[in-house]
This record gives C-alpha cells, sequence and structure tokens, in this order.
C-alpha cells in the first residue's frame, strides 16, 4: 500500500472533520441579557435571543453582540457658557439600556460617539438659557431637561435613557474664590446671629431668674407678714383671754367675798371699817376730789381724834 493510497483513505476522515468542525463553529449559546444580530448575506435576518442557535455557514454571520444590560458611561468635562457669560466645566453621567439591538446595529455608526456628542450640544443649550446661580442650584431641573431630550433623541438608535446626572460643576477660579469668600461671610454672618440669639437668651434667663427671685422674695415678705401679724393676733387674742380669766377670777373672788361676808352676817361695825378701807385705797389714787359717803363721815372723824390722842400721848414728845 502506497502513500497515496494512504492519503485517499484519510481524505473522507478529514473531510467528516472539518464538516463537524464548521458545523461545531457555526453552533452559538446566547447567554441572558445578551442578543445576537444576524445577517445573511449581508442583510439583516434576525436577531437570536436566549438559548441555542445554529447559523448557516458561509451564508449567515453575527455581526453584532449585544447587550442588554444597563450601562453606565462617564463623558469627560464639556465646557458650557451661562447665560452671564461665564464658562463652566461639567461632567456628566449617563445611565441608558438597549431595547431595540437591530436598531442599536443600524441606526447610527458609533453610538456611543453620537451620545456624546449629543450630551454636550443638549447641555450646552440647556446652561445657556440659565444663570451661574441657577446652573448651581438647578441640577434637578437640567437632569430631567436632559434625561428627556436624549430619551427622545436615541429611541431611533433603539436606546433607552433612563437616567443623566451632573457629576461635577467647575466654575473658574475666580468664581469659585468670590463663592468661597461670600460663604464665609455667610457662615460669619450666621455665627455672629447665634451668637446674638445665645446673649439675648441669657439676658432672658438672667431677668426671668431676678424676676423670680423678686418674686420669691415678696412671696416669702409677704408670707412673714401675715405670720407676724397672725403671731400678734394670736398674742392679743391669748392676753385678752387671760385679762378676761383674771377679770372673771377677781369677780369671782369678790363674789366668793360677798356671799362669806353675808353668810357670816356682820355687824355694822365691820362694814363701815371695811367701808373706811375701801375710801383709804381710793383716796391713795390719783384722783383730786373725793366724795365721802355720810354714813363713814362720823367714823372717819372718830378716826381722826383717835390718831390725835395717840399723837400727843407718845413718850418721846
Amino acid at each position: 500500500m502506497g502513500f497515496m493510497d494512504i492519503i485517499t483513505k484519510l481524505i473522507p476522515v478529514i473531510v467528516i472533520i472539518l464538516i463537524l468542525l464548521i458545523l461545531a463553529s457555526n453552533i452559538r449559546v446566547v447567554q441572558q441579557s445578551r442578543a445576537y444580530v444576524i445577517e445573511r448575506l449581508g442583510a439583516f435576518q434576525t436577531v437570536w435571543g436566549v438559548g441555542l442557535h445554529f447559523k448557516i455557514p458561509f451564508i449567515e454571520r453575527v455581526v453584532k453582540n449585544v447587550s442588554l444590560k444597563e450601562q453606565v458611561v462617564d463623558f469627560p468635562p464639556q465646557p458650557v457658557i451661562t447665560k452671564d457669560n461665564v464658562t463652566m466645566q461639567i461632567d456628566t453621567v449617563i445611565y441608558f439600556q438597549i431595547t431595540d439591538p437591530k436598531l442599536y446595529t443600524y441606526g447610527v455608526e458609533q453610538p456611543m460617539s453620537a451620545i456624546e456628542n449629543l450630551t454636550a450640544t443638549t447641555l450646552r443649550n440647556i446652561i445657556g438659557d440659565l444663570e451661574l446661580d441657577q446652573s448651581l442650584t438647578s441640577r434637578d431641573h437640567i437632569n430631567a431637561q436632559m434625561r428627556a431630550i436624549l430619551d427622545e433623541a436615541t429611541d431611533n438608535w433603539g436606546i433607552k435613557v433612563n437616567r443623566v446626572e451632573l457629576k461635577n460643576i467647575m466654575p473658574p477660579r475666580d468664581i469659585q474664590e468670590s463663592m468661597e469668600k461670600q460663604m464665609r461671610a455667610e457662615r460669619e454672618r450666621r455665627e455672629s446671629i447665634l451668637q446674638a440669639e445665645g446673649q439675648k437668651q441669657s439676658q432672658i434667663l438672667v431677668a426671668e431668674g431676678e424676676k423670680q427671685s423678686a418674686i420669691l422674695k415678696a412671696d416669702a415678705a409677704k408670707q412673714a407678714a401675715i405670720l407676724q401679724a397672725e403671731g400678734a393676733k394670736q398674742a392679743k387674742i391669748l392676753e385678752a383671754e387671760a385679762e378676761a380669766e383674771a377679770i372673771l377670777k377677781v369677780q369671782q373672788a369678790t363674789a366668793d367675798a360677798i356671799r362669806l361676808i353675808n353668810e357670816a352676817a356682820p355687824g355694822e361695825g365691820v362694814l363701815k371699817i371695811k367701808a373706811l378701807e375701801a375710801f383709804t385705797a381710793a383716796a391713795n389714787g390719783k384722783a383730786t376730789k373725793i366724795i365721802i359717803p355720810s354714813e363713814i363721815q362720823g367714823l372717819a372723824g372718830l378716826a381722826a381724834g383717835a390718831k390725835t390722842i395717840f399723837d400727843t400721848e407718845d413718850p418721846k414728845a
């Protein structure tokens, strides 16, 4: 068996192996969230979704392998001019998703470059209608406008813009310095206001404390005066009660004495002597005029005569 015979026998095997390799190379497994755009003889044929697919060799080809996941692209800063002629650098972030692989493949050449240029022109148009302060404080408004415009413009490209964010807004250096000075002045103003409010509150609290102290002192003085008056009142009441009790006791003693005298049935002489004693006590007082009852006038003369006799008979005379 010569060499040519061996080659002749191996040719069918080689052909079969080549056919198997060609068939195997045209089997495609499309993964989740992916899509294959297929052309047949240079014309669009179909879009393969998830699963196992077979491509006709030499007739069909995979034009583009498209990801259906949401994607994020961060564009470099773009120079924009505000309505008051201030040039700023703004970079944007776009969240988008491919919804139609066919339009994405055939709708526009270099879709990412097209989206970047469209974003830059849209941003310039929007910022051009706003002043600097509005541009810095209207991010949500700018984001919403850009998303609406970009989403509408990219529908023909099979792209849906879900969200647009202004990542950084960078004004010129001199504007930044003036803004920092303004912010510093605003912080100092707020600090001064807070200090003034603190001092005001402190003075109010001190005044309230003094007011409460004065009220408490006045209440204490009032209570002391009330207690003192109550004490004086109680003392007078007790003194009056004591005097009344003393008077009652004196009257009771007098009544008892009269009763005892009446029970003893005293004679007329004893009564006159008692009257004379009472007259003597009255004469020792401060009265300037004394009326002597007729009953004791004779007794008084008798007493005066007796006193004269005793004085003449004094042995020392």
